[in-house]
């Protein structure tokens, strides 16, 4: 890391207070997008998983281990990736 300290956030689900440290993943090494797979849905690489699904079951109130049950075959670090994805889209500034 650059000896920046990630930001803590805190949010509520279901009543339940949680907090997360953002650790910089490189998302564009897990993320890709073609339109002949999804109709050009982003989605992880080597797999037909769409982000979108990810981000769902997270927002749903799943963790990453109820992920990893569900997709064996997908690593933290390729969650962790799909929230980072999100992060960044969400801070895109649109000039209107």
């Amino acid at each position: 890391m650059d000896g920046k300290e990630c930001p803590q956030t805190a949010f509520a689900i279901g009543g339940k207070r949680r907090s997360y440290r953002r650790m910089p993943v490189p998302w564009k090494q897990h993320i890709v997008s073609d339109p002949e797979i999804l109709h050009g849905k982003p989605r992880l690489k080597g797999t037909r998983i769409p982000v979108g699904l990810v981000l769902g079951y997270l927002a749903a109130g799943k963790t990453s281990a109820d992920i990893l049950t569900e997709f064996p075959d997908l690593t933290s670090e390729q969650i962790a990736a799909c929230l980072d994805y999100a992060w960044e889209l969400a801070e895109f500034e649109a000039v209107i």
